[in-house]
């Protein structure tokens, strides 16, 4: 697996999730296949068939994680005022409307539109990396193009 780009925030909600993955739920999951077992013949149980589905999933997603963690590249926090990167916080204006959007570049990990984290690999996030302060830049998206200046770059 290629290295994965994290903030320290994102890094930290994987180990979390991690955590609670194999302390927590770990524990709550062998204890429901235990109480399922103990009502009887176990190839007719539903109950047991869904905790150990419940269970498979769980050690799935664990060792996704244990992967991702593995190949976990911090960013760093100097990030340069000057050039759009993975971890910058950007400021544009839309020279279409005269409003002002910012968006924070992070991985697809942790991409979330609502908090205004886009993906480097999204159409405007890609759009966006290795341009300059003060540039003027024109991002093809599916359902047009988009004509931005970039008013500030900061760390995120």
């Amino acid at each position: 697996m290629a290295d994965l780009y994290l903030t320290k925030a994102g890094h930290q909600k994987l180990v979390e999730e991690l955590e609670y993955l194999k302390n927590t739920k770990r524990k709550a999951l062998s204890k429901a296949i235990g109480e399922a077992r103990a009502h009887g013949d176990i190839s007719e149980n539903a109950e047991y068939d869904a905790a150990k589905d419940a269970q498979g999933l769980n050690e799935k997603r664990i060792a996704e994680l244990e992967q991702k963690l593995s190949c976990a590249r911090l960013l760093d926090d100097n990030i340069s005022a000057d050039e759009v990167l993975i971890g910058a916080r950007v400021r544009l204006k839309d020279l279409d409307t005269g409003e002002e959007v910012e968006y924070f570049l992070v991985s697809g990990e942790e991409a979330d539109y609502e908090q205004g984290k886009i993906s480097i690999s999204s159409p405007i996030g890609s759009g966006l990396l290795n341009h300059k302060l003060n540039e003027k830049i024109e991002i093809k998206i599916p359902a047009g193009t988009l004509k931005y200046k970039i008013l500030k770059i900061s760390r995120g």
